[in-house]
Order: C-alpha cells, then structure tokens, then sequence
C-alpha cells in the first residue's frame, strides 16, 4: 500500500509541474501584445489580404518537464513490478519509456495553428505575416497591419 500511496503521490505532483509548465508558452497572435508593446507607440499600414495559408508555429523553447515528469511516473510504475533484479530491470525500462513518451507529449503541445497571410499593403509593398491562428481571414479581406518597435509585425482586422 505503500508504494501505491508513493505512485499516486509521484503522479499528482507530475501533473501539477506540467500543467503549471504547459501555460508559460507567449501567444504570438494578433490580439496578444508584450507588456512593452503596450507602453510604446505603433504604426499601423493598411492592405489587402493577397492569399492565406494553414501553418503550424513550434515554440522555440525546447521543454524537458514532460521527458522528467515521464521518466519519474514511468519509474515509479515499473518499480512495483516483479521483485529482485527483475524489479530494476521493470524499473529501468519503465522509466525509458516514460521519458519517451513525456518528451512526445510535451513536443506535440509546443505547436499551434498559424496563419501566413501575404499582405499587399496600401502603398504598394508586399508583406509575408506569419501568426498564430486566432481570427479567419480570406483573400480581398482588407486588414490592418500593425507595427510595433521591435519590428514584430501583427494583421488585424
């Protein structure tokens, strides 16, 4: 009972990391802006939507909660197997596979749907916008595009 007590124990404080990790990602979208964007001056261009394209965003941060949090659960699990030398070996082998698995969980969080928008702007200049996937554009759509200082560039609408 006690190991069970240890798994469960392991299991929740695992899933409180990840969850708290998980929701440190910044949005890269055209509604969010940093804290520095919003105490500054931006400029605004105005265009037409010339073609929109589906993409995926991947975080450029690589994480290794999910590889830690997987390897621990993963060897927790597999040391309540078998007894002996055959425990360590389910233990090992549990953790490998954990680690395996955390590090394709959390891979597969790290990206968001995006959007490329090619943008010709009102005074003839034509801009490539990728963002994260927050409203629906189409082709004609006339849109603003909104320049901050450190030369980020967002769509809106």
């Amino acid at each position: 009972m006690k190991k069970r007590g240890l798994a469960l124990m392991c299991i929740f404080i695992l899933s409180i990391i990840t969850v708290f990790t998980g929701c440190t990602s910044t949005s890269q979208g055209s509604k969010t802006y940093t804290r520095t964007q919003a105490q500054s001056a931006l400029s605004v261009y105005y265009g037409t939507v010339l073609n929109v394209a589906d993409v995926k965003i991947q975080t450029e941060t690589k994480g290794v909660v999910g590889g830690i949090a997987g390897a621990v659960l993963g060897g927790v699990v597999g040391s309540t197997i078998g007894g002996g030398s055959g425990r360590t070996v389910a233990t090992t082998v549990g953790a490998l596979g954990g680690a395996a698995a955390g590090s394709k969980i959390e891979e597969k969080t790290k990206i968001k749907p995006g959007v490329e928008l090619e943008v010709e702007l009102d005074d003839g200049r034509i801009r490539v916008i990728v963002q994260e996937k927050d409203d629906e554009y189409a082709v004609g759509d006339r849109i603003r595009v909104v320049e901050a200082p450190d030369g980020t560039l967002r769509v809106r609408q």
